[in-house]
């Protein structure tokens, strides 16, 4: 029969007397023990309990032990419990322990319990322990347990991070907790008596649901954390042979805390519906501490700026990306009052750089009120904001006219997914305390103080500094207090989502100077939340943050403050904090709320200890296997290394103890044990570990010396360890879940590069990888959620980590799904879309594992000499953590990793932080310490335990000291280092000279050094012999040491300059295994040198490990001696591994040499150009006079070159030009290194492709209408398209539908353009408009492909048909579309666009390209390509970005290389040059005479210059020695100039060949400023075969706006390259056909000239054949269009930020043919005049403000006002109606407004002055909107503003018939009303209302007016003049108005008694009193002194 005995001996360490008693469960069923009366500390209960048990012993059941304290009376007090898993005794069956309790807070306590178990099976047998397999746990647990209800409810404890540690009842006074025993995260059956349950946090349901009810019991049903089970069975031994080294981590530098350049641009446009009567507005834009101000606009609401603003900062990526963009509207009085704020809109420069393109663009901002938060909105401004860093180009939507962006709701300044309406939110930032604080003070000061007052201070007064969106909040100073306590919260009032991405938390010392940052910490919200449907609002702790920063000796000037700032990479442990973050979401209708947003900070109630989770003891062991590469400098004194984890471990400065009269209790230690802690000693634990004594540095050693640059210690057999105790918070959950995340995104990385490589190597069947690694990710999702979901059920820690856990499993199941169904979809032609695809997930994963609550602080290496600290490196504890399940283990834990120890902080940039200070082989293991017995298994093997001397009891758990290895292997490594290509150019020639140094273990040798190269080709075999690796031989096999080669470049004096390095792993071979295939000899391969972050070139190389066995080396494979007699005794490369060659031929064309500059100061006069590859070469003629003719006289030359056959390990061909001086004298100029010459390869074209087909002629379809695009033409429906639109098409969009017609021809049209009136602008505009469509149809094709895709994908996990799913998706479609057509509605769908297309009228387009024209055409490098030549050292900008600096001129040419033989077909055809080998049909390269016309349109963007944002900017045109400046034709104040100008300029090519366009800015005084510049290589442009001399133009004319330019017709342009092509025709055929070589087109025979008369041609013919020359067979290409080139300007002091960009074309015309016609008039157009006469008629219904004379009634005197917008200062008053009662009012008054109006671009032309001060008028361009106002008129008081309407004069609402159909709905509902332009209708009439906005900030009707509008041109309006008012001529007759309006004027008596009765009655009295009494006085002092005399004389 199978049993389970249980002996309970004793219980140990009780607290009180008492009696006892204990109970056993097993499988559900009780036992209780007897009591064991009145006892003290020992409790013997010496009882045997037997379980029979009929299924046998599973190794995940449980036993569980709870003492009580008993009682007769009351009901038993538990003391403690005791868990475990039975694992090992269902292994071994007998187990004897003693182990700990833990009470009902999981917190260890020092009672603990001795037990012996045994167990029989049936038959004998024992299970066998399964690594790590219990934790999966079987599903149906239901009769397992049968727990009692209370403890089922009790697990919630941890519920919301409230108050979970409460003791028992407050009756058993806490333990003092020894900082040892188990602790899990979850300890079962956490018993809590239900009383409790009652008392929970307020935050937390007092009723679970019922999921919470299963979770629960799962919970206690024994889903085991592995931690809660106690030592004894744990025996889980994990190893994996060959991974015992980790991966080195190659790049060095840390790329953070380096300064970079960022330019900001903002343009503030316009402000609509601002609250507020009556405002002068003016926008203030605030980045960080710059402030720029708008000008003001008067008394309008929606002010309109176009106004542009930019700010230039110099700073680390983190500073710029936390800076707060701020947008604030001012209402301004006037230049004293600084004005009030309206409403700000904030958001960080982070969000704007995360935005597609880092921008937003025409978005419109919310305003809210800071002060305010129950306000709603108030306002808007529409911006435009940028933000560009180094190399980023922005590309601007295209904006020639503004689109529809007046819909304000859909195009918010926000980025994507963020609600439109924001709430506001409180973010409750709680700070509890810190710990671990370094000395802030020096000491002197505090032995001073000492020595007066007799105490002892803590040297640092700390406080903590939140930052968030803007505002800064502080806690109170904690004065000196190395572990302050603050419990306070610092409250902030934002918007949420806020647009902030980071909180920074920042501990600073206060001082009376200035403060100092100890520490910083940001908090990214994007980890502590999630916008998902099941996300969470941001939430974090309580939970402790670990800050790093410098090291923490106090100096009173840190070099390395900036790490304390959170700049860079902290190099050392500076404190912790513990805080807490929670979000609540104001319900800003609440009455009790605070409306302002300042900054609160209050004080919170302290948190208990447990509540951050149980403290717990850590072991952390290291083991030093080798250090090497020790540089020099520090190589001469002995040198020890420190390993510190938090302050544990550091022993200069490390702990700074809290002085003693503060003694308090420390999370979970007694104040003594804390400072055994620190001093490293260790009073007698009760405990196995009893002399466990942490040893945190290794000994001092000498080193000693490796060769010149480095040293090496010498730990050869015996290797030093260390080893620390600490004690933290128990949280590796958390890291846990991050190493499995972390493992499965390395893996993804490391498939994806594989798959990356393959795809670039151009093997076979990536797609087969990429499902491989595709299966991988999925497997690895599935095993995260099954590994964390052991997790779900544990009492949460906090709110954080139980969300984060839900969401992560959320996102990894689904990734995993992804990743299946991508798999199943993953062929051959979709491998680069689903690489991208999968290339998101890896971002998402590394997103996902980063854990924001900390819990264990990273690990610190310093190399310490001299007791000062001098270089380090930092592990994140998380990636040495031991966990016993193998997914959960960090990457290094348990592995040897080699470590590259660093500089600190910024002495580790640049070259310092390039070279290895030393280079470690090191061994971590960090886990609890009960996990201890397994740190050593990850070790090579083969070693003997050296302990310390002193030996205890305890001895065989101590660590050791130092591991002695008895096991030696000798190897012999050969290093065939072959070649180098693209190496860094480390002399100031531009080359370097390289050497290689390979190092391995404690040996190095190096190549030999070739001089003057890049790409040095060493062709040498290094040997290093008799190389000892301690270990097992079987390991060193699988896992080498890994070997480090660094590149240097050798300088006559000092020492050789670092190039780069790189790593690689040699194959090995074992004496008993044969040298042969597979493995040997090894394959050459390339590896990466690095150079910081940088790549610095590849090295080619191959290494082998060989070992050496009994036989010596005589039985390896044999040498080949020195075979080349010049190199010495240097080794070859042996022939098995070097390449195969054969020969090539490389035939090179020399054209010329361009830009050139001086050397050493002296001009080049006579360059050569020396081409060289594998040592082979050929040099150019020399060219006599570099001045006169820059080209070569011969053009081709060859030579003959053996090269390997696979392509990818051809060595790099070498340019190299060099000046011939006087006597022989050769100075090389500049060099280029062509790394790659795959792109030169020829190859024979292919026979029988179809190019070549003669079978017949082949029809060319044409457009039928060559002017509309192909696209259009079609309109494709099948079941997916969208059908639907044109139905439901809305009266808007037919509006629309007119508007376009109007504004694609620029000018007025009622159906047919008149030709006359179209200009070369239209075509602009049109194609413009193209543009845009083209634009948007992509995006509409991308979204529409995305859709399909998800839709299969939606199939294929479904399963449905591809049938079944057109119909779903149509229905989809539809779904879609409601959505997209509320966000599309002004944009236009992309099908509607094609279906509105045809509608405009036809006017001939060009192409706008929105970039330049050249990256269209491949750099028009067809075969003339262009070579920069460098010269001086590289520079060590991040991205090599400053290489322009080091081009010191161009080489023209080409290279053409083929193998040797080649065919001779080629050579026998016709025409054949042999001296042109392959470059036949090249042009000659003679000057070159060219009129060049360059055509500059406009820019946009523009960089202001000027103090007031604005730039004065004009043309600049250089080209070889003539310069074109355009200076008087300035344009003042314009950021976005037009300049429609063209400019001539004769050039001889090759001599001036690049062109220079130039923006400056004009400046009054000093010199103009360039703008920015760009430059255009003509040379290449004229030869190219696609012909760009002149653009094509779609159509063929001889006169109007569209004229052809080419003074050659399209036929003979046809003919000439048909006959350049050698291709047969053009045959000109009837019925308007021509035939091309076996092409044939048709088009139109007829022409039109000026005077109509028709006339046959074939130009449009020829011309069809042009448009479509890319169809042509082997001569086709597509021919430059008629075009426009938009080019970004650059200036060469901000090097890669675009300054704006220009648009513009060139036209070259060789001299030697006809001259071309006149340029066309591209001159901007002159805005037209107009006039404007509005007739106010009548109001109606005017809002009463007066109160009656004496009947006291309501009533008015009304006036209308009106004025143009951006014309305030002509603004029109009507004359007064007085007294109207009704609110009605006559008027019959009229307004004129002249304006001139450009009709293109719907806008007002304004020129006026900026100020008195400005020198020329400044031309605004406003859209036309008229206001007009009513007010109430006071005689004795300011007027009242009464209510406004603004019509827009291009779409405005039609006004109503009479006064009762006008409402407020036709401004509300403005965007459904049909509008109308006063444009077209010329004449209106009508009602229209008038609004004001009542306190409630709502839109209230305050009259209406009828009003008359009328446009005349001005010329109209000339024939026929009106008078303003109310005269001549055409006067208007006067308003018939009732009798009381003219009261004032016809009884003056009553106007008058009234004022004196009603209105100042008061005042009179009051001022006749003041009279009386001033008489009184006069004649009192008049008066009194002749009194006095009488009184005196007794008169």
């Amino acid at each position: 029969m199978m049993a389970l005995m249980v002996h309970l001996k004793t219980v140990a360490h009780l607290r009180g007397r008492g009696d006892r008693i204990a109970k056993v469960t097993f499988r559900g069923l009780p036992f209780y023990s007897r009591i064991a009366e009145n006892c003290e500390e020992v409790a013997n209960f010496n009882e045997t309990f037997r379980w029979p048990i009929a299924s046998r012993l599973d190794g995940n059941e449980m036993l569980e032990i709870q003492v009580y304290n008993y009682s007769k009376v009351f009901s038993n007090r538990l003391v403690g419990t005791f868990c475990m898993v039975l694992q090992k005794v269902a292994e071994e069956g007998h187990l004897e322990l003693t182990d700990t309790l833990i009470d009902d807070n999981n917190t260890s306590i020092k009672t603990s319990v001795t037990i012996e178990i045994r167990y029989q099976p049936m038959d004998g047998t024992v299970g066998m322990w399964s690594d790590g397999e219990f934790l999966d746990v079987p599903d149906d647990r239901d009769g397992m347990f049968a727990f009692e209800t209370d403890s089922l409810l009790s697990g919630q404890s941890h519920g919301s991070g409230t108050s979970p540690g409460r003791s028992l009842q407050g009756s058993i006074p806490t333990f003092r907790k020894a900082g040892k025993g188990v602790f899990s995260a979850m300890k079962l059956g956490k018993i809590k008596s239900s009383k409790d349950d009652h008392k929970k946090g307020a935050d937390e349901p007092a009723v679970l649901d019922m999921e919470d009810l299963d979770r629960k019991a799962m919970r206690l049903a024994g889903t085991l954390d592995p931690d809660t089970i106690s030592l004894a069975s744990v025996t889980a031994v994990t190893t994996n042979v060959s991974n015992k080294r980790s991966k080195p981590d190659i790049k060095m530098e840390p790329s953070s805390g380096r300064p970079v350049d960022y330019q900001i641009s903002i343009t503030v446009i316009e402000a609509r519906q601002l609250i507020g009567l009556n405002m002068d507005p003016v926008v203030c834009v605030e980045i960080g501490d710059d402030k720029k101000y708008t000008s003001m606009k008067e008394s309008t609401n929606c002010p309109y700026y176009n106004e542009y603003f930019v700010f230039d900062f110099h700073v680390p990526p983190d500073v710029m990306f936390d800076k707060i963009i701020k947008l604030s509207v001012i209402h301004s009085k006037n230049l004293l009052r600084s004005g009030t704020l309206v409403g700000t809109f904030k958001m960080d420069v982070g969000t704007v750089y995360s935005q597609p393109e880092h921008q937003f663009y025409h978005k419109w901002a919310i305003l809210s009120d800071p002060d305010d938060i129950t306000a709603g909105c108030k306002g808007y401004i529409k911006c435009d904001i940028a933000v560009v860093g180094k190399g980023d180009n922005i590309k601007t939507p295209h904006k020639a006219n503004e689109t529809d962006e007046d819909d304000i709701e859909g195009n918010l300044l926000l980025p994507e997914g963020i609600p439109a309406e924001r709430q506001w939110a409180r973010f409750y930032v709680k700070i509890y305390r810190a710990e671990g604080l370094p000395k802030m003070n020096t000491s002197i000061m505090a032995n001073v103080k000492k020595a007066f007052i007799g105490e002892n201070r803590d040297l640092v007064d700390p406080y903590v500094q939140v930052q968030f969106a803007g505002q800064k909040g502080k806690t109170s100073v904690q004065k000196s207090s190395y572990e302050p306590i603050w419990n306070e919260q610092v409250i902030f009032t934002e918007l949420f989502p806020p647009l902030c991405k980071r909180l920074k938390v920042q501990i600073r010392d206060s001082d009376k100077v200035n403060d100092v940052a100890i520490g910083t910490h940001f908090i990214d919200l994007r980890k502590i939340s999630n916008d998902g449907d099941k996300g969470f609002l941001p939430t974090l702790g309580p939970a402790w943050v670990n800050m790093y920063g410098s090291t923490r000796q106090y100096t009173l000037m840190d070099e390395h403050q900036d790490l304390n700032e959170g700049l860079g990479e902290g190099v050392s442990f500076r404190a912790r904090l513990l805080v807490s973050i929670a979000v609540e979401i104001l319900d800003t209708t609440s009455p009790e709320i605070i409306s302002s947003t300042e900054v609160q900070v209050e004080s919170v109630s302290n948190i208990s200890e447990s509540a951050t989770g149980k403290i717990d003891e850590f072991f952390l062991f290291g083991s030093f296997l080798e250090a090497t590469m020790i540089d020099r400098k520090i190589g001469d004194k002995p040198i020890s290394f420190e390993i510190t984890i938090g302050n544990y471990g550091n022993q200069i400065d490390g702990v700074s103890k809290p002085s003693l009269s503060k003694k308090k209790k420390k999370d979970g230690e007694s104040e003594e044990e804390e400072s055994e802690l620190i001093q490293n000693s260790s009073e007698d634990e009760a405990d196995e570990d009893s002399d466990l004594v942490s040893v945190s540095s290794t000994p001092l050693m000498k080193p000693v010396i490796t060769d010149r640059n480095y040293f090496h210690l010498p730990y050869f057999e015996k290797k030093p360890c260390v080893y620390i105790k600490s004690w933290w918070q128990d949280q590796r959950r958390r890291l846990y879940n991050s190493n499995m995340m972390d493992k499965i995104a390395d893996k993804l990385e490391e498939g994806l590069n594989d798959v990356q490589e393959i795809i670039k190597t151009e093997k076979a069947f990536p797609e087969r990888r990429l499902r491989g690694v595709l299966e991988e990710l999925s497997i690895g999702c599935s095993r995260f959620v099954t590994l964390a979901n052991k997790d779900v059920n544990q009492a949460g820690r906090t709110k954080l980590d139980r969300e984060r856990l839900k969401s992560c499993m959320r996102e990894m199941d689904s990734m995993g799904q992804q990743a299946k169904q991508i798999r199943t979809q993953v062929k051959k032609n979709t491998v680069k879309d689903k690489l991208k695809l999968v290339q998101n997930f890896l971002q998402r994963l590394r997103f996902l594992a980063d854990e924001p609550q900390h819990s264990i602080p990273d690990v610190f290496i310093w190399m310490m000499s001299n007791n000062k600290r001098i270089a380090y490196a930092r592990v994140p504890s998380k990636d040495i953590l031991y966990s016993i399940v193998d997914e959960e283990t960090g990457k290094d834990c348990g592995k040897v990793k080699a470590v590259f120890l660093k500089l600190p902080g910024k002495k580790g940039f640049g070259h310092a932080g390039w070279t290895v200070q030393a280079k470690l082989e090191l061994y971590l293991w960090l886990g609890l310490n009960k996990q201890r017995k397994d740190f050593l298994t990850g070790l090579p093997n083969g070693f003997e335990e050296l302990k310390a001397t002193k030996t205890g009891p305890g001895l065989q758990s101590v660590p050791p000291v130092s591991l002695v290895y008895n096991m030696k292997q000798v190897f012999q490594l050969r290093a065939h280092m072959y070649q180098a290509r693209s190496l860094f150019a480390a002399d100031s020639s531009g080359l370097s000279d390289p050497f290689a140094r390979v190092f391995f273990s404690t040996h190095s040798q190096v190549t030999e050094v070739l001089s003057e190269t890049l790409c040095p080709t060493w062709d040498q075999l290094l040997v290093f012999d008799d190389v000892e690796l301690f270990g097992e031989a079987s390991e060193l096999r699988d896992d080498p040491p890994i070997i480090v080669v660094e590149i240097y470049d050798q300088d006559t004096v000092g020492k050789a300059e670092f190039i780069g390095r790189t790593f690689a792993k040699p194959t090995i071979k074992m004496c008993d295994e044969h040298y042969g295939p597979p493995r040997f000899p090894p394959q050459l391969e390339y590896y990466q040198i690095y150079r910081g972050n940088c790549t610095a070139g590849e090295l080619l190389a191959a290494f082998e490990l060989l070992q050496i066995g009994q036989g010596g080396r005589a039985d390896l494979p044999p040498l080949e001696g020195p075979t080349d007699s010049e190199r010495g005794p240097i080794l070859p490369v042996p022939l098995g591994i070097r390449p195969v060659l054969s020969r090539y031929r490389i035939e090179v064309l020399f054209w010329g040499l361009r830009d050139l500059k001086r050397i050493n100061l002296a001009q080049v006069d006579r360059p050569r150009v020396d081409i060289e590859c594998a040592g082979r070469g050929v040099q150019s003629a020399l060219i006599q006079n570099y001045k006169k003719n820059p080209n070569f006289s011969t053009l081709v030359k060859w030579f003959e070159v053996d090269l390997p056959e696979n392509e990818l390990l051809h060595p790099p061909l070498n340019i190299r030009v060099v000046d011939c001086r006087a006597f022989g004298r050769y100075i090389l100029v500049g060099s280029h290194a062509v790394s790659s010459l795959r792109r030169f390869i020829y190859s024979t074209p292919d026979k029988n492709s179809n190019n070549w087909a003669t079978a017949g002629d082949i029809v060319v379809n044409m457009d039928s209408d060559p002017g509309v695009r192909k696209m259009d033409t079609v309109v494709k429906l099948d079941a997916m398209s969208d059908a639907v639109v044109k139905v439901d098409m809305t009266e808007e969009e037919n509006d629309k539908k007119k508007k376009k017609k109007k504004k694609k021809g620029g000018v007025e049209e009622e159906d047919e353009t008149d030709e006359r009136v179209l200009d070369w602008w239209s075509k602009y505009f049109a194609s413009i408009e193209t543009l845009k469509e083209t634009l948007r149809a992509q995006e509409a094709a991308q979204a529409e492909a995305e859709e399909r895709e998800d839709l299969e994908i939606a199939a294929e996990a479904a399963d449905i048909k591809p049938d079944d799913l057109l119909l779903k998706g149509s229905k989809m479609k539809e779904k879609t579309k409601e959505k997209k057509s509320s966000k599309d509605k002004k944009k236009g769908l992309a099908a509607d666009g094609s279906e509105r297309r045809p509608v405009k009228t036809k006017v001939d387009e060009l192409v706008v390209y929105n970039k330049e024209l050249e990256t269209e055409y491949g750099n028009f490098e067809d075969w003339l390509h262009t070579f920069n030549l460098y010269r001086g050292k590289a520079g060590d900008d991040d991205e090599h970005a400053l290489d322009d600096d080091r081009i010191v001129g161009r080489f023209k040419g080409s290279l053409c290389m083929y193998k040797l033989p080649l065919s001779e077909e080629i050579t026998r055809e016709a025409g054949f040059d042999p001296n042109m080998g392959m470059f036949q049909s090249i042009p000659h390269n003679d000057p070159i005479n060219v009129l060049v016309r360059v055509y500059v349109v406009r820019a946009t963007e523009l960089h202001p210059a000027d103090i007031n944002g604005k730039a004065d900017p004009y043309i600049v045109i250089k080209l070889g020695k003539s310069e074109v400046k355009d200076k008087e034709n300035y344009i003042s104040k314009q950021l976005n100039p037009v300049f429609g100008k063209s400019f001539d300029i004769e050039a001889t090519f090759p001599m001036e060949s690049m062109l220079t366009v130039s923006v400056y800015d004009w400046d009054l005084v000093g010199t103009d400023d360039l703008i920015g510049e760009t430059k255009i290589d003509l040379e290449n442009r004229f030869y190219s075969k696609f012909r760009v001399t002149c653009g094509i133009s779609s159509n063929y004319s001889l006169h109007g706006y569209n004229v052809w330019r080419d003074p050659m017709k399209p036929s003979q342009i046809l003919a000439k390259l048909c006959k350049e092509g050698k291709i047969d025709g053009p045959h000109y055929g009837p019925g308007g056909k021509v035939k091309v070589a076996n092409r044939i087109f048709t088009g139109p025979t007829e022409i039109e000239d000026e005077n109509g008369l028709k006339k046959q041609t074939e130009e449009h013919l020829a011309l069809a054949v042009l448009n479509h020359w890319e169809e042509i067979p082997r001569v086709g290409c597509k021919l430059v269009p008629e075009h426009v080139e938009t080019r970004p300007l650059l200036n060469p002091d901000k090097p890669g930020i675009e300054q704006g960009r220009i648009e513009m074309w060139v036209d070259m015309f060789p001299m030697d043919m006809p001259a071309p016609g006149p340029a066309i008039d591209i001159s901007p157009r002159k805005p037209k005049s107009f006039e404007l006469r509005v007739v106010i008629w009548n109001t109606d219904d005017v809002i009463l403000e007066d109160d009656a004379f004496m009947t006291g009634e309501k009533m008015s005197d009304i006036y209308v006002r009106g004025w143009l917008k951006g014309q305030q200062e002509d603004k029109q008053d009507t004359d007064v109606h007085y007294h109207s009662l009704t609110g009605e009012g006559n008027f019959n008054w009229r307004f004129v407004f002249p304006f001139d109006y450009l009709m293109a671009e719907e806008k007002i032309v304004i020129s006026k002055k900026e100020s008195m001060f400005s020198w020329d008028e400044t031309e605004y361009k406003i859209p036309p909107r008229l206001t007009l106002q009513v007010w109430d008129a006071d005689h004795f008081s300011a007027d009242d503003f009464l209510g406004a309407i603004e019509l827009d004069l291009n779409r405005f609402p039609r006004g109503a018939k009479t006064a009762k159909q006008c409402s407020i709905d036709m401004i509300r509902n403005e965007q459904e009303l049909p509008t109308i332009s006063i444009f077209k209708q010329k004449r209106v009439k009508g009602w229209w209302p008038f609004v004001a906005r009542d306190e409630n900030d709502e839109m209230e009707l305050t009259g209406k007016v009828e009003a008359e509008l009328h446009l005349l041109t001005a010329e109209e309006a000339e024939k026929s003049p009106v008078g303003l008012g109310r005269n001549e001529p055409d006067p208007l007759e006067k308003p018939n108005r009732p009798d009381t309006t003219f009261l004032w004027f016809l009884s003056p008596l009553k106007a008058i008694r009234y004022l004196v009765c009603n209105r100042y009655k008061w005042l009179i009295i009051k001022i006749v009193l003041a009279l009386l009494l001033l008489i009184m006085l006069g004649l009192f002092l008049y008066s009194m002194p002749g009194y006095l005399v009488k009184k005196l004389l007794g008169a």
